[in-house]
């Protein structure tokens, strides 16, 4: 009977325990999956509206191939993930989600994939749950400057970003060959008789520092008028 008895209680803890791991796993906010339609694009040149969203972003200049373009990557995330960590302990956990990229020049007259490459300029950002504050934010900059005696984290902001009525298409490959998509977006707003409305938008869904370059997954959208 002790047996029986004793093996009742393993088998509720155990069953206690699998409820609240599921509980906690429910608890995640996943951004990718809460925002499907964001983080999704056709292969073909599509019309689509993007909402209003909350990101992390930081801001520079130069070669994506620099040491500059990584340092600013490695902020951005240690950034992300203090946030993450000061949200969890208020029971609000969330996946930190992509990354994305804003990339323009400041001479508009010229194609800008042919402008040199220290003369892009570039937009880092990662989408944050609505709920994040500055002075989340505020915490985790200054958390990851003490940690690193560094003041680049100061260069990371938190800020609403709207595209609305955008252009849109999944490209698989190397960034190498993203012009051969960018040709269809064009095509695709010179049919619908629309015009540039921002910056040029990238998001990075496959990590590319452990993606083959045949198989990267890129978003490629432009805001559109």
């Amino acid at each position: 009977m002790k047996y029986w008895s004793n093996l009742g209680w393993i088998l509720l803890i155990g069953f206690t325990i699998d409820y609240e791991i599921k509980l906690t796993e429910m608890a995640k906010l996943e951004l990718t999956k809460s925002f499907k339609s964001y983080y999704s694009a056709a292969t073909t040149a599509e019309l689509a509206t993007m909402e209003k969203g909350l990101f992390l972003t930081i801001n520079g200049q130069g070669d994506p191939n620099g040491e500059a373009f990584a340092e600013n990557i490695g902020a951005l995330y240690t950034v992300a993930y203090g946030i993450k960590f000061l949200c969890k302990k208020a029971d609000s956990d969330f996946t930190v989600s992509k990354l994305e990229g804003f990339w323009w020049v400041e001479d508009a007259k010229g194609d800008p994939r042919q402008a040199p490459r220290d003369q892009w300029c570039y937009e880092l950002a990662i989408r944050m749950p609505d709920f994040v504050t500055r002075q989340q934010l505020s915490a985790s900059v200054m958390s990851a400057e003490k940690k690193k005696q560094s003041t680049l984290f100061r260069n990371v902001d938190l800020k609403t970003i709207e595209e609305g009525r955008c252009v849109q298409i999944m490209h698989i490959g190397p960034f190498s060959e993203e012009p051969v998509s960018l040709k269809k977006l064009e095509v695709l707003m010179e049919q619908q008789n629309l015009k540039m409305n921002g910056r040029h938008h990238e998001i990075y869904l496959s990590d590319f520092r452990k993606t083959a370059p045949e198989k990267l997954k890129t978003i490629l959208r432009h805001p559109v008028k």
